[in-house]
């Protein structure tokens, strides 16, 4: 029944999202979740909003938790907008603020997100190649465009960019949006957000799904000037009025709450990553310098498919990548102290 289709869904290429197995007892390190739970404060505020007034729409304004963001921020409750996830935020700011005339720019080596969205909302790009150390060189983006957008620190990679560096691309693109998505941005870099009020042309977008633990709950957000938020929600009520539900948003403010629970397992994640990376480099593997809750390694004389496989064949699944430039590498979600144990003890034996 294809004949059935719109034409553009013909040339659609989906995104393909990392496996969600239903085989238990495997160490999953593909699709880098949170190896703590939310917070508990998270889960006694869900099981309270799990009530009568399930019957009632949610607030389609979000005004609570606009303002519970805003006040962490220490911006206003109009330059905050929300989505289900980040996904959602980035396809309200595709469509919204990246359909222009010239082509968006982004790199080459990013999250593979964006051509979709290209794609759905027929916007044309550029990529522009990332350095050989997989760094963003910014003076490569001093061209003319439609608007600029990058993962930062990037993805699959998890280099990060300086906020210094942010500020000299913002002000040699003063024309078009620019927009940071921050995903990983707690696990180690600065985020741009201190720099929206002194650029009107910045988007900076979050998600409470990594350093939150709260990628089940789907709830993400972008912070900038009044102008593009009030873009943004142009667009998001012409498609759905009311997007956050009661859980969502009860849940964002209570993770917001918790700032202990928050610093302390994301503190976890850092101690972690260290000692993985110092396991890896111990067998051999190049790993790129991270500032994610994942790191990007690979071996000299190792397939990535190969060390994958027999990873998977131990019950460890990992993410492998067959694209250009980093077909050899492997990316790997940084675990519990005992699952990175338990990885580095399979790689030791293959």
């Amino acid at each position: 029944m294809s004949q059935l289709w719109s034409k553009l869904v013909h040339k659609l290429e989906p995104y393909v999202p990392g496996e969600q197995p239903k085989i238990t007892n495997l160490i999953k390190l593909n699709t880098n979740e949170n190896p703590y739970g939310p917070s508990p404060k998270v889960l006694d505020a869900l099981k309270t909003e799990a009530a009568d007034t399930l019957r009632l729409y949610p607030d389609p304004n979000s005004d609570q938790l606009k303002q519970t963001i805003a006040d962490y921020y220490s911006v206003e409750p109009k330059q905050v907008f929300v989505g289900n996830g980040s996904d959602e935020v980035l396809a309200h700011a595709f469509q919204a603020l990246l359909k222009h005339d010239k082509p968006i720019l982004y790199p080459d080596i990013t999250y593979s997100f964006y051509p979709v969205y290209c794609g759905l909302y027929q916007i044309e790009y550029e990529t522009i190649p990332l350095a050989d150390d997989f760094t963003i060189n910014i003076e490569n983006y001093k061209k003319p465009n439609g608007g600029i957008i990058f993962p930062n620190p990037n993805a699959p990679t998890g280099v990060g960019l300086a906020l210094e560096a942010i500020k000299q691309l913002l002000d040699n693109n003063t024309d078009s949006v620019v927009i940071v998505d921050e995903a990983y941005i707690d696990f180690g870099g600065e985020t741009a957000i201190s720099l929206v009020d002194q650029y009107p042309n910045l988007l900076v977008i979050q998600t409470l799904s990594k350093s939150r633990s709260l990628a089940g709950l789907r709830l993400g957000f972008a912070i900038g000037n009044e102008q593009l938020i009030a873009g943004l929600e142009r667009v998001k009520n012409s498609f759905n009025s009311y997007p956050i539900d009661r859980f969502a948003s009860t849940g964002a403010i209570a993770a917001f709450e918790d700032e202990e629970y928050f610093q302390t397992t994301k503190q976890q994640i850092l101690n972690t990553r260290a000692k993985l990376i110092t396991g890896l480099e111990s067998l051999g593997f190049e790993v790129l310098p991270s500032q994610a809750n994942f790191v990007f390694a690979r071996h000299p004389s190792k397939d990535a498919i190969s060390i994958s496989q027999s990873l998977r064949d131990k019950g460890i699944i990992v993410r492998h990548f067959a694209k250009p430039r980093i077909d050899q590498f492997i990316r790997i979600t940084i675990g519990t102290k005992a699952e990175c144990e338990a990885l580095i003890k399979c790689l030791s034996s293959i």
